[in-house]
């Protein structure tokens, strides 16, 4: 039998957010890489793209994710999560509440929800199926928003559902975060702005637990 969703997010260590990668014109090589070195999701992040184009991309996107088992997430945007047939939605605390992101995808999608503190954490809606704890250190991706520290992914390590931490992880790094506890980091830089983007999923992979 299949794995499903949630069972493939349990097992998930790697999460990788990007964009297009419109500059590079290298979207369906780059996924390619990445997924077949071993990242367990992808997320696609525009944060300021029309529908018409997250579509374009996303197809790339739910493609590779199929052929490589993994789980498929698009931003802030349930509606477009859904026109693709995509694995689920990642939002922020000031997004379409979780609880709305449910009701338009469904029972069988994954719904992730970014999360900054102990407080965050202790009132994330029971629709979600996964949170962040981050940023953990400053990261131009989230300009403005202070670097959390390595104190929230230890309190994070008593959470009852999945969680990654995120922000500013990267190989130099990474070996801190999962000794304060973590078991799942999500990744920006560390890999889309790698030389060899599938090398770098291998070096902080070999560190994960």
């Amino acid at each position: 039998m299949a794995e499903s969703r949630r069972e493939r997010l349990a097992r998930a260590r790697l999460y990788v957010v990007t964009d297009a990668r419109r500059r590079p014109g290298d979207l369906a090589s780059f996924l390619d890489a990445i997924l077949g070195a071993g990242v367990d999701v992808v997320q696609l992040r525009e944060k300021d793209a029309e529908a018409g184009d997250l579509l374009r991309w996303g197809e790339v996107f739910a493609s590779a994710a199929r052929r490589h088992g993994a789980l498929f997430a698009v931003n802030d945007r349930p509606d477009v999560a859904l026109a693709l047939s995509a694995d689920g939605v990642h939002v922020g605390q000031n997004d379409l509440p979780a609880r709305w992101a449910r009701r338009v995808l469904g029972s069988d999608a994954i719904v992730g929800v970014s999360c900054h503190s102990p407080e965050d954490h202790a009132k994330a809606p029971v629709e979600a199926d996964y949170l962040t704890a981050g940023p953990v250190w400053a990261t131009p991706t989230k300009p403005g928003r202070p670097g959390t520290g390595l104190d929230l992914v230890r309190s994070a390590a008593g959470l009852d559902r999945p969680w990654f931490a995120i922000g500013g992880i990267d190989a130099s790094n990474v070996r801190e975060v999962v000794e304060a506890g973590a078991r799942r980091i999500a990744v920006v830089r560390a890999v889309t702005e790698a030389r060899d983007p599938a090398a770098a999923v291998e070096a902080l992979l070999a560190v994960l637990p």
